[in-house]
């Protein structure tokens, strides 16, 4: 068994029998008193994050998780449908299984299936930064463009972000997928 000193973001551990992502933990030693482990735990069957505190040094339960690159192919309402590149095995995905970075899958990119016991999909890792193309947005307005003026713009996927003015359609923009933010424009 692991102990807390093994704790690393983003792992998954089973915690009161369920599985959950660590999104946040730090050491915290009040004083006199015995050290402790504060841990965000998010549960990957609810959704719902919590806060638990234990004892340092106590034992954990990491689970393993195999990833595995699976290419992206088409969405068919909130399901999405991946394909192994090396067996052409085919999985369906719901979207709420990716979470927010589905709005910004592209097809034929790839992402990383989170598989638990070789069945179980626990979630889908997208890449960090995407490039995507501007396919609808407003004209800026003259004298708009002398502060730091923001509009919304609509990119290939259908996702709808936050771009400065001088931003045009049929631009190629980058995206941060964990926060959904423009990150600059592309050449």
């Amino acid at each position: 068994m692991a102990t807390t000193s093994d704790l690393r973001t983003n792992i998954i551990i089973r915690y009161n029998g369920q599985l959950h992502r660590v999104t946040e933990f730090y050491h915290h030693a009040p004083g006199n008193w015995r050290a402790m482990v504060i841990m965000k735990l998010k549960n990957l069957t609810t959704g719902k994050t919590i806060e638990e505190r234990v004892r340092a040094g106590s034992e954990i339960d990491i689970v393993r998780v195999e990833k595995r690159p699976m290419q992206y192919l088409y969405r068919d309402g909130n399901i999405f449908h991946f394909m192994d590149t090396e067996t052409f095995e085919q999985i369906e995905v719901a979207e709420d299984v990716i979470g927010e970075p589905a709005k910004f899958l592209k097809e034929n990119e790839m992402a990383d299936i989170l598989f638990y016991d070789e069945n179980q999909i626990l979630g889908v890792e997208v890449p960090l930064f995407v490039t995507l193309q501007v396919v609808e947005a407003s004209v800026a307005v003259r004298g708009d463009t002398a502060t730091n003026v923001n509009k919304q713009v609509t990119l290939e996927t259908g996702a709808v972000i936050s771009v400065p003015a001088f931003v045009n359609q049929g631009d190629f923009v980058r995206v941060d997928t964990r926060t959904g933010e423009y990150i600059e424009r592309m050449k």
